[in-house]
């Protein structure tokens, strides 16, 4: 319904095009990234029974931002005591 909405106007108006296409893509993009942190993030605790707290399994070198601007995570060292 909504997909045969788009192309009607798409075909009536070309210049409409590039619009859908950005606004799509940026739909898309945001549904990802959103898929990416509840997937990847150690905040987020899917499984309570087997893994309560998971960023206490976290190693100091493990990298879970999405950018890390000037930071090598790879030279860290263990500053924080086992739980």
């Amino acid at each position: 319904m909504v997909l045969g909405t788009i192309l009607t106007h798409a075909k009536k108006h070309p210049a409409l095009i590039p619009l859908f296409v950005i606004i799509g893509s940026g739909g898309v993009g945001a549904s990802l990234y959103l898929m990416r942190l509840a997937m990847f993030n150690p905040d987020v605790s899917w499984d309570k029974k087997n893994n309560p707290e998971p960023w206490n399994k976290m190693a100091p070198n493990d990298q879970y931002k999405f950018v890390a601007v000037n930071m090598d995570y790879s030279r860290l060292k263990k500053d924080r005591p086992d739980f």
